[in-house]
């Protein structure tokens, strides 16, 4: 008799216990975001890189650029990335498209000068294991003659660059070839271009605010002109991916190489005079599947920005990056593309 009140009251415990968690799990599943961790949505068709430099967050953060405000504020943000250290262009421009550290891919300080006779950078950027992985292109948009060397002539990369010896090229002039790029390669023929579509990558890089502000000085009434130059090209690139109807498809990235003098007592650089650069920059994300006013809790590298490029656009590869997609930036998980291309796992 005690024997089956035991066997008896075990059994409706576990059954009690069965209906508990039952509505516990009804519950959670109930809860604004609880899916967010295994629900999946279409990937971006394409991401916009931006990348800057000389231009502190607490520029942004003041209203100075308004566009880029409206998109930190909008999507997801962190004000304290970091750059490489030291910050310098051409290295921090390399360790953006590898994902890897200065030892690894070797771009160091003597490729600040540019050097007709070295060779192209080795090590593999995002836009080969774009290709590799899906297939997918890139255009490229550089107001620096040094990174011709860091992105290699390949069918799946349009590169187009204007700088130093272009004083006429301003972040305005970028945005309008981006403009022309974007209509010729969405008609029929392509115009000579390598591309035929939207690519699925687009980078352009503004390096204004630091060159302005290293010569007239970082309060100067011309250093809030750069910004506002380059505030409205951004502007400008988003009304042309609308016209092209693919704005709703696409993810923004802004982010930086490095955010001009280290001191802020530094207003201006003398000629030949060498300052420490801010290596704090800020990484902003906007668009297809990204959180909507949220602040960026993780720690974010530049190196990370590779990465979460591939994440974003459903790519898996086996890389030696040194870095890890921003995953918490995203409404839900991309749903991932595979191709026979990417190496299978072994068990």
């Amino acid at each position: 008799m005690g024997t089956f009140r035991g066997t008896q009251w075990q059994h409706m415990m576990r059954k009690a216990t069965r209906q508990i968690l039952v509505v516990a799990g009804i519950a959670w599943f109930s809860l604004p975001g609880a899916m967010a961790s295994t629900a999946s949505v279409a990937p971006a068709d394409h991401i916009v890189l931006v990348v800057l430099e000389g231009i502190k967050s607490s520029s942004i953060q003041s209203g100075a650029t308004p566009t880029l405000a409206k998109l930190a504020r909008e999507g997801a943000v962190t004000w304290s990335a970091t750059s490489i250290s030291p910050p310098l262009t051409v290295s921090a421009m390399a360790s953006l498209l590898t994902g890897l550290p200065v030892d690894k891919h070797r771009v160091t300080a003597e490729w600040e000068t540019y050097d007709f006779a070295r060779s192209f950078m080795r090590s593999p950027t995002i836009f080969d294991y774009m290709d590799l992985a899906e297939g997918m292109d890139t255009g490229v948009f550089l107001m620096d003659e040094r990174f011709y060397q860091l992105v290699r002539p390949e069918i799946y990369v349009d590169s187009q660059v204007c700088g130093y010896t272009k004083p006429q090229c301003t972040p305005e002039t970028v945005a309008v070839y981006i403009r022309d790029f974007l209509k010729k390669v969405t008609s029929q023929g392509g115009y000579g271009f390598r591309l035929f579509g939207v690519p699925n990558l687009l980078l352009t890089h503004f390096p204004t605010a630091a060159r302005i502000g290293q010569k007239y000085g970082w309060d100067s009434p011309k250093y809030s002109a750069a910004l506002t130059s380059i505030d409205n090209a951004i502007d400008q690139i988003m009304k042309n991916y609308e016209e092209v109807g693919v704005l709703d498809r696409t993810m923004f990235i802004v982010t930086g190489l490095h955010s001009g003098p280290l001191n802020p007592l530094i207003k201006k650089v003398k000629k030949g005079e060498t300052v420490a650069l801010d290596p704090t920059v800020p990484l902003i994300a906007w668009g297809t599947n990204v959180k909507k006013h949220h602040a960026i809790s993780h720690p974010v590298t530049l190196l990370d920005t590779g990465a979460t490029i591939m994440y974003a656009l459903g790519l898996e590869t086996h890389t030696e990056w040194d870095s890890h997609a921003v995953e918490e930036i995203f409404q839900a998980i991309p749903e991932r593309r595979s191709t026979d291309n990417e190496l299978q796992k072994t068990y």
